[in-house]
């Protein structure tokens, strides 16, 4: 029997750095197993510039995922290369597909410094020159003196990258291309041209970095035999890069690989633009959506709900959309926070959960908290999750036309037992709609699962009912018989 898929993002920025994590991860994978997730986004496994304490973006040695002494540790944050790949097999005892974050645009932590020629771009708009060309020291040489060569011999140097980001001769941080590199032409147009984004920023037109990277690909493939990867920044890469690159690892793999890159931007237009270039080669984190709920959540219930779903990639392109609440950008303390406020958190999940298009991606830090900032689990959000899982099958039937209560039904179907449900939402005060969930419903009593007082509603001869919210909430209801299974799991 087909069950509705949903990807967990298996951690958040503040996590303990004590390399105990790919152990919970793999001791966990039964629990997310059973809880109705069907696959898991691992953070970055290789080394880090920043040793035990980097969650994995300050990316130094792709080939060491917790095996040599690097950085000044073996283990990485999260633990060593037999932690991991023992983590990932679980999973995937556990039949949860396993996605691996590919972080390839920058590096960091170099072994040695080199002597360049650089141009000063002014960083608010790269397009610009602030200077002539001029001598810089930069840390562009990456030799793993702890790897040894093993597994590659590829040594990194300043012609692998189009620039960086400080000049150990001045002791000073700008933007900084090399005088015989530009930066890459189709890439995002903020600050005029968004190539580079932090440390050394690597050269997508040179081919050997190309081969490099593609044979780091082929090795990540064989050696952790992930089911799909995340593609971090996206838009700072040449847009063209990625069909190419993952052609050839499916090619490899001999699989279909899916692939969710991170586009991060609110305009629909350039996440759709990617996409056609890319031939949709890939799928995308609605990020138009999340700017949504943010907004929404922010709006003191002034929010017009009839537009929640306009102008996002899962409206647009639904085969293609990843759909998300918050994750590790966007969590308090990181350079992209907008964190949806609490109250709205449950109407947002079950915005991308319960409705029929898009993958939902669940934030680690809404399943089990931010302890780090004392931030509590989403309210329901387990139960959600279960919902979406047993019982979010059908028909869906829309009743997006009122400015603040808004809701849908899936009238269920016959591959999975009492599945169907009515969904009502508001941003305001309470109120009820009626709505049609399936004349073959006719008679059965309906029970709001996230309600304490699981109220309830008899479907009538027509196969509507009348469904109510209270203000500033989602309510979800299933049949009676449903409800007492959900009810029983004990969420």
């Amino acid at each position: 029997m087909n069950r509705n898929d949903t990807l967990l993002q298996c951690f958040e920025w503040y996590l303990p750095d004590d390399g105990t994590f790919w152990k919970k991860v793999k001791g966990d994978a039964p629990s997310f197993s059973n809880a109705g997730i069907t696959a898991v986004w691992l953070p970055p496994a290789y080394k880090g510039q920043g040793g035990i304490h980097d969650v994995g973006y300050g990316v130094y040695d792709m080939y060491d995922l917790g095996e040599f002494d690097q950085k000044g540790t073996v283990r990485t944050k999260y633990g060593t290369r037999d932690e991991y790949l023992s983590a990932v097999q679980e999973l995937q005892k556990e039949n949860i597909a396993v996605i691996a974050d590919v972080v390839l645009n920058q590096r960091m932590g170099a072994d040695e410094k080199e002597t360049v020629e650089a141009v000063e771009d002014n960083p608010y708009n790269r397009e610009q020159d602030e200077t002539g060309t001029e001598k810089i020291e930069s840390w562009t040489k990456f030799t793993f003196p702890g790897r040894k060569g093993k597994y590659s011999s590829f040594t990194w140097d300043h012609t692998c990258f189009d620039g960086t980001d400080w000049d150990d001769e001045t002791r000073k941080t700008s933007v900084y291309r090399f005088a015989d590199k530009h930066w890459d032409d189709e890439v995002d147009n903020e600050d005029g041209n968004y190539d580079y984004l932090m440390g050394c920023d690597v050269d997508f037109s040179n081919q050997k970095v190309i081969d490099e990277m593609t044979e780091w690909g082929k090795w990540y493939l064989d050696t952790i035999k992930p089911d799909g990867l995340r593609l971090d920044a996206v838009k700072h890469i040449e847009f063209s890069f990625f069909e190419k690159w993952l052609g050839m690892m499916r090619e490899h793999a001999g699989r279909d690989l899916f692939a969710v890159g991170e586009y991060w931007n609110g305009d629909l237009g350039k996440l759709l633009h990617y996409l056609d270039v890319n031939h949709n080669c890939l799928s995308l984190f609605d990020v138009c959506l999340h700017f949504h709920f943010y907004d929404a959540s922010n709006s003191n219930g002034n929010y017009d709900m009839r537009t929640l779903l306009n102008n996002t990639v899962v409206s647009e392109r639904p085969m293609n959309a990843v759909t998300f609440v918050d994750n590790h950008d966007t969590q308090p303390g990181q350079a992209l926070t907008s964190f949806v406020m609490s109250w709205f958190k449950p109407l947002a999940y079950a915005v991308i959960l319960l409705r029929r298009d898009g993958l939902p991606c669940v934030f680690y830090g809404d399943l089990y908290g931010i302890p780090h900032d004392s931030i509590s689990p989403v309210r329901g959000l387990k139960r959600l999750i279960r919902l979406r899982e047993m019982y979010a099958y059908g028909k869906q039937d829309d009743y997006i036309d009122d400015m603040h209560l808004i809701g849908w039904t899936r009238e269920g179907d016959a591959e999975h037992s009492d599945s169907g449900m009515a969904v009502l939402m508001t941003d305001q005060n309470g109120g009820s709609r009626t709505m049609y969930v399936g004349q073959d419903k006719a008679g059965m009593v309906y029970v709001d699962v996230l309600s304490d007082q699981l109220r309830a509603v008899t479907i009538g001869n027509d196969g509507n009912g009348v469904f109510g919210t209270d203000g500033g909430s989602v309510s979800v209801y299933v049949s009676q018989k449903a409800a007492e299974m959900i009810v029983s799991i004990g969420l």
